[in-house]
Parts: C-alpha cells; sequence; structure tokens
C-alpha cells in the first residue's frame, strides 16, 4: 500500500506539471493557442477544445482568430458535436469568405446538419434544413471537389423524406381494412406518385393503389361494383405499363383474373 501511494502522488505531480496543465493556468494566450493547435493536430481534441474556450473571445479581431476559429469548428465536428460544429462552422463562413478553407467549412458545416437528421419515421425539420444547407453548398461551390459527396447525402436525405411521406400513404391503405375508407389511400398513394416521379417507392405505391381500387370495388354497393371493378381494372393497366418487371406483378395478375372473372360472370 505504502508504494501505491507513492506512484499516485507522483502520479498526480506529473500530470499537475504537464505542459497541458501549465498552458490551463496560464495567462499567456500564446501559449494556450500553440498548445491547442498542437493537440488538435495530433488528434486529442477534447483537451484542445478546453484550451480553445479560454482564448476564442480573446482573438476575436487578430489575425491568428480565422486559424483559431477554424480549429475550434472542426473541433467540435470530429467529437461529434454536430449543432455545435454546424453553427460555429457557418459562424466561420460568414466571418472569413475568402478564406482558403472557406469551401471546406461550407461543406463540413451542412454535413453537420446531416448528421443531425433523425430516421425516417422521427420530425424531418433537421432534415429539411440538412437539404437546404447542402443545396446551398452546391449552388455556392459548383466545381468543389466535395461535389459527390455533397450530392450522395442530398440523395440519401431526399429519400428519407420519400420513404416517411410514403409511409404515411401505405399507413392510409393499412387503416382501409378496418375503416374501410380506400378512398383516402387511393388519393394518398395518387398525391404520392405525382408528387415524387423519380421515386424509388413509386412501383408500391402504383400497386398499393390498384389494390386499394380492387378491394373499394369488391366492397362497394351492387350498383356501384362494375364502375369500380373497370376503374380499379385501369389501374392495373397503368400499373404494369410503368412496371412491367415488377415483383408485385404475379399477386397483381391475380387480382386481375378475380376483376376479369367478375366482370365476365357479372358477378357484381
Amino acid at each position: 500500500m505504502k508504494y501505491y501511494l507513492i506512484f499516485f502522488v507522483l502520479t498526480a505531480l506529473f500530470f499537475s506539471c504537464s505542459p497541458y496543465q501549465k498552458a490551463l493556468k496560464s495567462d499567456d494566450i500564446g501559449l494556450k493557442f500553440h498548445m491547442a493547435d498542437s493537440l488538435y493536430n495530433v488528434g486529442q481534441y477534447k483537451r484542445a477544445l478546453k484550451l480553445m474556450e479560454q482564448i476564442v473571445p480573446a482573438y476575436r479581431g487578430r489575425p491568428q482568430a480565422e486559424k483559431l476559429m477554424y480549429i475550434y469548428s472542426d473541433t467540435f465536428y470530429e467529437l461529434g458535436d454536430y449543432y455545435l460544429s454546424g453553427y460555429q462552422f457557418e459562424r466561420f463562413s460568414n466571418s472569413y469568405p475568402q478564406s482558403e478553407k472557406a469551401e471546406e467549412a461550407a461543406f463540413k458545416g451542412a454535413k453537420s446538419f446531416y448528421h443531425l437528421s433523425p430516421r425516417y419515421s422521427l420530425e424531418q425539420k433537421d432534415t429539411h434544413t440538412a437539404l437546404e444547407k447542402l443545396q446551398n453548398f452546391i449552388n455556392k461551390f459548383p466545381d468543389s471537389e466535395y461535389m459527390a459527396e455533397a450530392n450522395l447525402l442530398v440523395s440519401e436525405l431526399t429519400n428519407k423524406l420519400e420513404k416517411k411521406e410514403f409511409e404515411v400513404a401505405k399507413q392510409y391503405y393499412r387503416l382501409a381494412d378496418y375503416n374501410r375508407d380506400y378512398n383516402s389511400a387511393i388519393k394518398a398513394l395518387d398525391n404520392f406518385i405525382l408528387d415524387h416521379p423519380g421515386s424509388e417507392f413509386r412501383e408500391e405505391a402504383f400497386f398499393l393503389k390498384f389494390k386499394a381500387a380492387y378491394e373499394l370495388a369488391v366492397r362497394s354497393v351492387a350498383f356501384r361494383v362494375e364502375e369500380r371493378l373497370i376503374t380499379s381494372r385501369g389501374y392495373y393497366n397503368l400499373f404494369l405499363r410503368n412496371f412491367p418487371e415488377s415483383k408485385f406483378r404475379p399477386e397483381a395478375e391475380e387480382i386481375k383474373r378475380d376483376i376479369d372473372n367478375r366482370l365476365e360472370n357479372k358477378q357484381v
């Protein structure tokens, strides 16, 4: 126990007298800057941040402020604090539009908001913000080395929003099994199709629209059945024309046969 106590005391003395501890306690902002920059460059972001937080106000308006504010912003980014990195990178971009780091700061600032985007089932305010920031970056730096990645991020976020909207439309279809409101399901799916002409969910949306029309027809009062079966057959043709190789085609054809049988045999 005696030796452990000696070791503990010596270790505590070593760290209390380390250059980092001296810099933290020092009034010399130049020393703090140098130490923070050195720690940042070797990936010691938490320690660097403690020093930068002490000197950022003191460096405003000084020539070194540009470098300090960039590494300050990037430290938050590297630590995964994307709210603060997004905010600080935006401040940097506005304060130093001519900086050689302006393009990288604008991209990382926009990407910070991308990291804040939640899974599709949640509120998508941050996703919309991320798309806005990324689009601003794309417009401002059309020849950027980050353009390919920026476009991929935009595509991913757009797909997330489309998935959320599709799941909402799909929920109308699921609920129709209980509330028999197939018209609302058809309308929701049709709106999705019209609003998202390039979506990967269009195939299923077309198919579900056809199924909803079929279910509406066979559950209708007698004098409406024939008319609605004919309408649903039109939706089948539209689905098949757009997606002739669809994975939903076997089920769609089975429903289509039932429609044809009902119409031919007047089972309406």
